[in-house]
């Protein structure tokens, strides 16, 4: 008998009675995460992927590609789902919109992830509220840079693109107003923000879950350190923050999460200022790498809350399991084989948590993370500073 090996694709005549189906747009490690906790409720994800091997499709069994920007891609997705949800926030908004039109559930809906795509219409929203934020003005030209620096006391400025940017890409430091910068910023074809440069002791990020009718939770504070644009550590709680200030920070990811209608995962990224104002830098409404501590490190994982709030199922405890929790992020270098370094990893620290990406290894691309907890936080730093350089092989012992 000729048996043939086919993809997996489920019907909901082949899911146990009630099965909640839920679909996510996008396959990267975000989708590939939240399976594990899709799999323990016995919520069955799909994923709509961007190639047959990305890094969700290797670990979810409905994985189908297409094109996120394809709006007949994307109906005959979210038409066998019972919501639809996301990896990333690239999804075009008027997509969204006739989604919801023909009667699917999108969570965040795109009147909230509007806020998340375009960093001018996140701060015209912001300042509505008077959410605390950084001087910024949309420019249009040099010379209204110019105009803006003066407005702030001076350069530096930053310029940001107003849709697309991550990780550092489309944001540009501008010395003066003569520099470079200023001409590839606009060069973009993308309409430009600029903003004051904050003279920040840190970063710090709020996370928060919201569902349908209004229950949210908060996660401790935690401190972000970021290089090149990318986040490579995650302390939680954020270590030495007074605790009104821990409050202050939550309360803005709480009241932000409400007035903007975000149902889900909110991340707040911040600065906390030299003078001590906490200023709201960016938004993510996903599961968000700053969060990746609670797989480990909190009773409930941002992963399971975030689905639990698309299906208006009640949120689960934020709170922390430990004292202290590092997330350090495992960086492509030179090692292309990021499986070598377990033996040692995990024989040297049993405690220790590895979660691979199963990524293929590119410079400074996020390819995994590593999580360590405990009672004392230099301990916790060192261990997972430590595993995260054997695993890339910028030490060997």
């Amino acid at each position: 008998m000729d048996i043939r090996l086919l993809p997996v694709k489920f019907s909901r005549k082949d899911l146990p009675v009630g099965t909640p189906v839920v679909g996510m747009v996008g396959g990267g490690q975000l989708a590939r995460m939240t399976q594990e906790t899709a799999v323990a409720l016995g919520i069955q994800l799909r994923v709509l992927a961007e190639g047959p091997a990305v890094s969700a499709a290797q670990a979810v069994a409905d994985a189908p590609v297409g094109d996120y920007k394809d709006p007949e891609t994307v109906r005959r997705f979210a038409a066998e789902c019972d919501v639809v949800t996301f990896d990333h926030e690239h999804v075009p908004t008027d997509l969204l919109q006739s989604l919801e039109a023909d009667g699917i559930t999108v969570h965040p809906g795109p009147d909230a992830l509007v806020h998340a795509q375009d960093k001018a219409v996140m701060r015209r929203r912001l300042d509505t509220f008077d959410a605390p934020s950084p001087a910024h003005q949309v420019v249009e030209t040099p010379a209204d840079v110019e105009d803006f620096a003066k407005r702030v006391g001076g350069f530096p400025v930053i310029l940001k693109t107003t849709r697309g940017g991550y990780d550092g890409k489309g944001v540009w430091f501008v010395d003066g107003p003569d520099d470079a910068a200023i001409g590839t910023a606009f060069a973009s074809g993308v309409p430009i923000l600029a903003e004051e440069k904050v003279d920040f002791v840190r970063e710090l990020s709020a996370i928060v879950a919201r569902s349908p009718h209004g229950q949210a939770v908060a996660y401790p504070i935690v401190e972000s350190v970021q290089k090149d644009g990318i986040c490579v550590e995650v302390s939680a709680p954020a270590p030495g923050l007074a605790p009104e200030k821990a409050a202050q920070a939550q309360q803005t990811a709480l009241t932000i999460a409400g007035e903007l209608g975000v149902v889900g995962i909110l991340a707040v990224e911040m600065f906390e200022a030299r003078d001590g104002r906490l200023l709201v830098n960016e938004l993510a409404m996903r599961p968000h790498n700053t969060g990746h501590w609670s797989i480990d490190g909190a009773i409930t994982s941002q992963f399971e809350n975030h689905l639990r709030a698309v299906l208006d199922l009640p949120l689960g405890s934020p709170a922390a399991r430990a004292p202290y929790t590092v997330m350090v992020n495992v960086l492509g270098g030179d090692v292309d084989d990021m499986h070598r370094g377990l033996l040692h990893c995990l024989a040297r620290d049993p405690a220790l948590k590895v979660h691979l990406y199963g990524k293929s290894v590119k410079p400074g691309r996020k390819v995994g993370h590593v999580t360590a907890y405990g009672d004392d936080l230099e301990d916790v730093r060192e261990r997972a500073r430590h595993a995260a350089a054997y695993l890339t092989g910028a030490i060997d012992e």
